[in-house]
């Protein structure tokens, strides 16, 4: 396996060796002996963890600290700083220009190792989650790509259903999981043809039962993962159609039977699609949309989640604003 990259940014050359000595064997070392060649350093080899002393002879190591940082290419930079500073004064500012952990002078050999390897670890599960959300974000736009849905949308969705979900009562965990997972709620339009998710006029009935099929579609590409995440978007993607009086696809289930996943993203799902405006519709106004939902539950909603969603009306107004404000300040750039 690929050793990760530790710099040692110090300028004596006694403490330099120890360290070497200390981490050699587990991790690819890069040098640095003041404030110039660790930002040279730090450019060229992109380390993902910096032992770092404050004395150093060109620049205040509190400052480089917060300048490696800003400028890391990987945006995942850790910083150890390694120091004879051993007042809490000092070990306070070093955490707040951006450090991870402080090591006072003399160093240990086995703390040095111990807290090298925590951190480390961390950056790789902050890498790993990171790869998880871009992938998610990927799959989640896929399911749109054909669609007249903006990507916008999705991210909507996934904020509603997260608020939905907290205001029913589930873990923080959970909630998270929830946010990641409904906007992958239409996967399955992935395998419908183009010339149906574009149809400018209604669909006919064979069309609508050839758009049903992506509730399927959906389920079967993301149960293929056991992880929770991917086997709650899995549930999500096939019962967010269903409706509480049965009456919807592709299992016809009624009430409770309906996972309560399905029935928070059906709420989400369909507040987004009647706020926005879209080429056959403007946008309804919040009072219409809330009568609406009102309306239908226990037809096509959870009645007993209808109440629920409209006591959090100002936290989906927020989110909506929010959504509005990154999509005009996109369209700048």
């Amino acid at each position: 396996m690929k050793k990760q990259t530790v710099l040692l940014v110090d300028d004596e050359a006694s403490t330099l060796a120890l360290l070497r000595t200390i981490l050699d064997q587990e991790y690819r070392l890069v040098f640095a002996r003041n404030g110039a060649e660790a930002v040279a350093a730090v450019l060229k080899h992109r380390p993902s963890l910096a032992l770092l002393d404050v004395g150093l002879p060109d620049v205040n190591g509190y400052d480089l600290c917060q300048h490696i940082k800003q400028i890391d290419p990987t945006q995942a930079l850790q910083v150890i700083f390694i120091t004879a500073y051993a007042s809490l004064e000092q070990e306070t500012k070093g955490f707040a220009a951006g450090a991870v952990d402080y090591i006072v002078k003399p160093v240990s050999a086995p703390i040095v190792r111990a807290r090298v390897a925590a951190h480390l670890s961390l950056v790789r599960v902050t890498a790993l989650e990171r790869s998880h959300r871009d992938a998610i974000l990927m799959l989640a736009h896929a399911g749109h790509y054909n669609d007249t849905d903006t990507g916008a949308h999705i991210w909507r969705m996934g904020a509603y259903a997260a608020a939905l979900a907290r205001a029913c009562g589930w873990d923080a965990e959970s909630v998270a999981r929830m946010e990641l997972a409904a906007p992958m709620h239409d996967t399955g339009k992935l395998g419908i043809p183009q010339a149906i998710l574009r149809k400018p006029g209604p669909l006919d009935e064979q069309e609508w039962e050839v758009m049903r099929t992506h509730a399927q579609i959906g389920h079967d590409i993301l149960r293929k993962s056991k992880a929770p995440l991917f086997q709650l978007a899995a549930e999500v993607a096939l019962r967010h159609h269903e409706k509480w009086d049965g009456s919807g696809y592709p299992g016809g289930m009624k009430a409770k039977e309906i996972p309560e996943s399905a029935r928070i993203v059906a709420l989400a799902d369909v507040f987004d699609a009647l706020s926005m405006k879209r080429p056959y519709k403007e946008p309804w106004a919040t009072d219409r949309i809330l009568s609406y939902l009102k309306e239908n539950a226990g037809s096509h909603f959870d009645p007993e989640m209808v109440p629920v969603f409209c006591g959090i009306v100002p936290e989906l107004l927020e989110i909506r604003t929010r959504s509005h404000d990154a999509t005009a300040t996109s369209a700048e750039l």
